[in-house]
Parts: C-alpha cells; sequence; structure tokens
C-alpha cells in the first residue's frame, strides 16, 4: 500500500454526527482537546439526532473519547441499541495556544497549513489521521456511524474532496457517499 493509499478514504458510505452543542460552540470558541461539556441545547441535539438515526441501518457506532462527542454517541446508541467503540484517533485536533480563543484568521490559516498554533497539531497531519480513523471504523460492520467533532470534519471534508471552510452543524446527521463513476468528490446527505 503506498502513500497516496493510506491518505484515501475507503469508498464506503458512512455517517457522521458531529457532537451536540456546547458553551463554547456557542460563544465559537476553539475548543480542541479541552473538555467542554454539552449544554442543555446540546443534550436536546443529541436526542432528536437518535430519533432521527433510527432506521436508517446502523450497524456500528464508533466516537471519539472527548466526552462531548462520547457522551452525544451513547445518547444515539441507546435509540439504536447498539454498542459504541472509542476511538482515540476520533480526537478532536489539539489547537494548542489557540484553545479557548475565538476562532479568526488564525484558524483560517491553520486549515491552509500557514500556521500551527504552538502545541498544536497541523491540519495536514488532522487529515492523515481521520483518514486513519475513518477507514478503521469502516472496517466495522456497515453502515457505521462516526460521532466526532467540527475540526476533525473539516479534515474529513478535505480528504473526500470538499471544501474543509464549511461548519458541519451540531448534531445534524450526514450520510457521506464516495464518488460514483467519473466523479471525485464525495456527497454529503443531511439527515431530515
Amino acid at each position: 500500500m503506498g502513500v497516496a493509499d493510506e491518505e484515501a478514504l475507503k469508498p464506503v458510505s458512512f455517517w457522521f454526527l458531529r457532537h451536540g452543542q456546547t458553551d463554547w460552540n456557542a460563544r465559537d470558541l476553539a475548543q480542541g482537546r479541552v473538555d467542554i461539556p454539552l449544554n442543555a441545547k446540546g443534550l436536546a441535539q443529541a436526542e432528536a439526532a437518535a430519533t432521527m438515526l433510527q432506521g436508517r441501518g446502523i450497524a456500528s457506532i464508533t466516537a471519539s473519547p472527548i466526552p462531548r462527542a462520547r457522551v452525544t454517541a451513547e445518547i444515539v446508541a441507546k435509540a439504536l441499541g447498539i454498542p459504541v467503540v472509542i476511538d482515540d484517533d476520533l480526537q478532536e485536533v489539539a489547537y494548542g495556544a489557540q484553545e479557548g480563543t475565538p476562532m479568526t484568521e488564525w484558524f483560517t490559516q491553520w486549515i491552509a497549513g500557514q500556521f500551527t498554533p504552538e502545541g498544536g497539531e497541523s491540519f495536514a497531519a488532522l487529515r492523515a489521521r481521520a483518514v486513519r480513523a475513518v477507514n478503521r471504523a469502516l472496517a466495522r460492520p456497515s453502515l457505521v456511524l462516526i460521532v466526532a467533532h467540527g475540526g476533525f470534519f473539516r479534515a474529513l471534508r478535505a480528504a473526500m474532496g470538499l471544501d474543509p471552510h464549511m461548519r458541519a452543524g451540531n448534531a445534524i446527521p450526514m450520510l457521506c457517499c464516495p464518488p460514483r463513476a467519473g466523479e471525485r468528490s464525495w456527497r454529503l446527505e443531511i439527515a431530515t
């Protein structure tokens, strides 16, 4: 397997769910690895996502160990009657010195690979980690639900050939579908 193969997502459809809202999300602050719990709205969003994901053919759930994602996954898992597998590589990016700060120009520069916060993880490193983690999850029974984070999903979008500057909403389930023949980018279908 070459480097290009290791950086490519397996062409298998899966569900992605960003965790429910936290107080820092509401304030547009970079959370990174800081453990900020779901707020009341985030818990309600997780419950609503669990309802939306019923009957969608999900057979496996893999989640980040960071509590805001893990709790979101546990709420969904309870509704679906399947266990959650935790994968450390699904953790949010480490924003280092920028954790707890507003997501301003530095964030755009980080995505572009022009800036890595002191003590943080580069966007390229996050993208490689995201692909490895998702490919590992996709080895589980299908359809897989991956519960993780917003920065993580931006790197995943880049790996899918999509614009990484688009923000994933809190607790909005998205079906990620590989490119069809002749296409280069993945398709995202939002559950309703």
